[in-house]
C-alpha cells in the first residue's frame, strides 16, 4: 500500500505527530522565540526547501504549505499578533515583553551598515528630507531587501518578499485599483479573521478604515519593497483604474482556509460570509464619471446621426438624443452601484 504523503513529515522533517501544529512547530523554532531575525531565517530556509515540489505532482501542495509557512512566519514577526498568539499558547502577558531595538540599533547589530555609512545617509536625509531608510538605498549604502527588515522590526510589524508568496488574484479584484495604485499596496491574504495588506510604508488610517468595511474583518500591514509591490500592481490591478467589485466571498473563503485536513472554525466561515461595506467616495465619483460619460457621449454620437444621416431638424435630433442619453447614464448609475 502506498504510504500517505505527510508534507510535515516527509518535506520539513518534522516529527511531532499532534495535528494541527503551532507556528513554532511549523517553522522549526523553539517554543516563543522572540528574535524577528531568527524566525525569518527559518521561514526563508523552509520556503526553499518546499519550492523544489512546486513543480510536478506536489505543486498544491507545495503551495498550500508555502502559504502556511508565511501565515505563521508573519504572525510571529507581528509584534501585536505574536503576542495575542503567545498567550493562546499559555505564555503570560509579561513575558517576552522586552524594550523594542530603534531602526538605527538594527541596522548596526546586523551590520547592514557600519556607523560611517549610517551617518553619511543620516546626513543626507536631512539635507533633501527624506527617512533614513531610503536615504540608505539612494546612497546605495544598502538594498531595501536589507533595510525594510530592520525597519520592520523596529515597528514591530513583519516583512515579506512577495516573490516568497503567490498571491490570490480573486482577493486583489476586491479592492478598488485606484486605492491600490495610489497608496502602494496589494492584499496578500487573509489569516484568522484579518486580512494581510503587504506596502512599502504603514497604510494610511483611513485606507485601513476603508478595507476594513469593504473586507469586515481588521487590517494589519506587512511591509514589502517598492519594486515588489510595484510588479505586484503591474500584474494583477487593471490598468483601466476601474471600481473593483465587492470582494467574492469565495476568494477570501480560500485565502482564509486552513490547512488540508482541518475543519474550518463555525466563526471564521460566518466572518467570510458577512456582508461588505458601503461603497467608497472613490467608487462614487467614478460611478458619477461614467454616467456622466454615457449621459453626453450618447447625447452627441445620437444627434450627428439623427440630424446629418436621417435629416431631422437640430431641436428634434437634441431632445431625442438627450432624452436618450438620460436612459444611458440611468443604466450606467444602475450597473456601477451595488
Amino acid at each position: 500500500m502506498t504510504k500517505t504523503l505527510d508534507v510535515y513529515r516527509d518535506w520539513l522533517k518534522i516529527t511531532e505527530t499532534a495535528r494541527p501544529l503551532n507556528h513554532y512547530q511549523l517553522l522549526r523554532l523553539k517554543k516563543f522565540e522572540d528574535n524577528p531575525v531568527k524566525i525569518r531565517e527559518h521561514y526563508r530556509a523552509m520556503n526553499a526547501h518546499v519550492r523544489k515540489f512546486a513543480a510536478g505532482d506536489y505543486a498544491k501542495q507545495s503551495q498550500d504549505l508555502l502559504n502556511e509557512l508565511a501565515k505563521a512566519m508573519l504572525c510571529l514577526t507581528d509584534k501585536q499578533r505574536k503576542s495575542e498568539y503567545d498567550i493562546t499558547l499559555g505564555r503570560k502577558e509579561a513575558e517576552g515583553g522586552g524594550k523594542r531595538r530603534t531602526f538605527e540599533q538594527i541596522l548596526l547589530a546586523t551590520k547592514v551598515v557600519d556607523q560611517a555609512g549610517l551617518d553619511k545617509a543620516r546626513n543626507f536625509s536631512k539635507a533633501i528630507g527624506v527617512d533614513v531608510r531610503d536615504a540608505l538605498v539612494q546612497q546605495k549604502l544598502a538594498k531595501y531587501d536589507q533595510v525594510l527588515p530592520a525597519y520592520a522590526e523596529s515597528i514591530g510589524l513583519p516583512y515579506l518578499d512577495l516573490n516568497d508568496v503567490p498571491l490570490n488574484p480573486k482577493l486583489i479584484a476586491g479592492v478598488p485599483p485606484m486605492v491600490m495604485r495610489q497608496h502602494s499596496c496589494v492584499p496578500v491574504m487573509v489569516d484568522g479573521k484579518e486580512l494581510l495588506m503587504a506596502s512599502p510604508n504603514e497604510l494610511d488610517p483611513n485606507v485601513e478604515e476603508e478595507l476594513r468595511l469593504r473586507f469586515s474583518m481588521p487590517v494589519r500591514t506587512v511591509l514589502c519593497s517598492p519594486a515588489n509591490i510595484n510588479d505586484a500592481i503591474a500584474k494583477y490591478v487593471p490598468k483601466d483604474g476601474s471600481a473593483a467589485p465587492p470582494p467574492p466571498a469565495e476568494a477570501v473563503a480560500a485565502a482564509a482556509a486552513p490547512p488540508a485536513g482541518e475543519a474550518p472554525a463555525p466563526e471564521a466561515a460566518a466572518a467570510v460570509a458577512k456582508p461588505t461595506g458601503p461603497m467608497t467616495e472613490d467608487e462614487k465619483a467614478e460611478r458619477k464619471n461614467y454616467a456622466i460619460i454615457a449621459l453626453f457621449g450618447t447625447g452627441m454620437v445620437l444627434t450627428n446621426v439623427l440630424r446629418w444621416g436621417v435629416g431631422w431638424s437640430f431641436v428634434l435630433s437634441a431632445v431625442v438624443a438627450v432624452a436618450a442619453g438620460a436612459v444611458a447614464g440611468g443604466i450606467v448609475w444602475k450597473v456601477k452601484s451595488r
